[in-house]
């Protein structure tokens, strides 16, 4: 076997368990929406509003982290998973005044969403546009 690895470089199996990390941070208190907030002022952050048992909601979120192509120093990414944290999940829509789905992304700059989608639409937002 390491003679075909030395020849032909890793396995599928091997490339697949490869993902990708995001700096994701967990957005699991109201406290971190007022925080996003007065952050978005420098640097744009991003909200990814997941739902566990939602299967889409999970193959959005695998193509999301598989094209996200930014640096840590380009956005901040935060997490939300809406069952875990079902009050941070409405206040945010109330704060960002954006009505719940989810999947869901929201792209906040100077302390407003700029840009939302859900679903299939959270892939084609061009971020860049918001450096």
């Amino acid at each position: 076997m390491g003679l075909f690895k030395t020849l032909f470089g890793t396995t599928r199996n091997e490339e697949k368990n490869e993902k990708k990390q995001l700096p994701w941070r967990p957005l699991v208190s109201m406290a971190q929406l007022e925080e996003i907030a007065e952050k978005s002022n420098t640097k744009t952050q991003l909200i990814f509003k997941h739902s566990t048992t939602c299967g889409i909601s999970s193959m959005v979120l695998n193509t999301f982290n598989a094209n996200y192509d930014f640096s840590n120093d380009d956005f901040d990414l935060y997490f939300l998973d809406i069952h875990g944290n079902r009050e941070v999940s409405n206040e945010t829509g109330y704060k960002f005044q954006v009505m719940h789905q989810s999947p869901q992304l929201l792209v906040i700059r100077n302390g407003i969403v700029v840009a939302h989608s859900s679903h299939g639409g959270i892939n084609d937002i061009d971020l860049a546009k918001y450096l």
